[in-house]
């Protein structure tokens, strides 16, 4: 087994600091935290990572993936005490693990037709319409990259963005698949039908079960804000409705499971067909 502390001294990448007050902190904004979420952010041709922040601490193989990472992209990486990762971003688990990045390029109306254009297979989309909670952001983005989705889609406002804990709980997936912000989701909605994609949104009144409907096409899954659901401007705009049929005592599933459920139906369909 290698001894992690020795290949620390050897990398060139790699420095000690002591934790100090005066150590300038980066916007929140610009940070990703969690060693997942630092692989994931590695593991891609081009890292957005500028620099890494390790607890001193921590020596494990998680670590070592991470300072080889590094070395590809040749981005430096500080040891530092636990207590000035807390410091940098206080009320989080970051497991020893911050990363200083560049933005995610914030995607547009423009960029979702590029996507379509290049696609070389029937669309599969997720439209999230006001889901504000950063942790069922990022839950989302991680089913909808599982089930295949080639994008996620949400309103620039009155709903969450990518925030570093959007991020997190993501595991990666954020790193991988397109999150596209737009100014008025009913044209959007509309624009998608130009398309010929046929949209899908949920709702308590519909009297046909997801498992009914047919999503074998080019099809957008539109899920709603936790508690109230998909505006009525946004039910009026899609093509079909469906209900999750449950037996429980339970009147509605969290956004993150609901999407669970639809996408990975859809793509069984897809799979299938």
């Amino acid at each position: 087994m290698s001894n992690p502390s020795s290949k620390d001294k050897n990398h060139k990448h790699t420095r000690r600091r002591k934790a100090a007050k005066s150590d300038s902190v980066p916007p929140q904004n610009d940070l990703i935290f969690g060693l997942h979420a630092i692989q994931a952010a590695l593991d891609v041709p081009v890292s957005r990572i500028k620099e890494i922040w390790l607890a001193d601490e921590r020596q494990d193989a998680r670590i070592d993936a991470i300072i080889e990472g590094a070395k590809k992209h040749d981005i430096e990486i500080q040891k530092v005490a636990r207590e000035q990762l807390d410091e940098m971003l206080p009320d989080v688990q970051h497991q020893g693990g911050i990363a200083k990045c560049r933005p995610l390029k914030v995607l547009d109306e423009t960029d979702l037709v590029k996507l379509l254009e290049s696609l070389e297979e029937p669309p599969f989309l997720l439209i999230l319409d006001g889901v504000q909670d950063p942790h069922n952001l990022g839950a989302c983005i991680r089913t909808a990259e599982a089930a295949g989705a080639h994008a996620v889609i949400a309103p620039k406002d009155r709903a969450s963005s990518l925030t570093h804990t959007a991020l997190k709980v993501s595991s990666g997936a954020a790193e991988r698949l397109p999150f596209i912000q737009i100014t008025n989701l009913a044209r959007v909605l509309r624009e998608l039908q130009h398309h010929g994609i046929w949209l899908v949104g949920t709702s308590a009144d519909s009297e046909t079960t997801i498992f009914e409907a047919d999503l074998k096409g080019p099809l957008a899954i539109v899920l709603g804000a936790e508690g109230r659901g998909i505006r009525r401007l946004t039910r009026e705009n899609c093509d079909q409705t469906v209900y999750i049929p449950m037996k429980g005592a339970a009147e509605s599933l969290n956004v993150s499971v609901a999407a669970g459920v639809c996408l990975f139906e859809a793509g069984r369909q897809r799979l299938l067909s």
